[in-house]
């Protein structure tokens, strides 16, 4: 289990992961940007489908664990520990 955290944008112009950042204190998180609005969920279900499709995992093995009403949000992905998804999110053509 690989633990990911995330900086979400919604309302975005397109759905795309645009690379690694930090948050105020200093950690690494990875940025995402969705179409989705932050309405009843969309937004959050919007990441989880990204996330899946973009590495090749089904959505089943992503989950949001933490951040369901906050732009920060922490990603529980099942299945791969923290080398494998750090080697999958490398192989992705981030910002595109």
């Amino acid at each position: 289990m690989a633990k990911l955290p995330v900086r979400l944008t919604p309302g975005s112009s397109s759905d795309r992961i645009e690379g690694w950042g930090v948050d105020a204190d200093g950690r690494r998180l990875l940025k995402v940007r969705v179409r989705a609005r932050p309405v009843e969920g969309a937004a959050n279900a919007a990441l989880v489908d990204l996330l899946a499709r973009e590495l090749s995992l089904p959505k089943s093995d992503v989950t949001l664990t933490r951040g369901g009403q906050s732009r920060l949000k922490m990603i529980v992905i099942a299945n791969l520990d923290e080398a494998a998804l750090a080697a999958r999110i490398e192989n992705l053509r981030l910002g595109d």
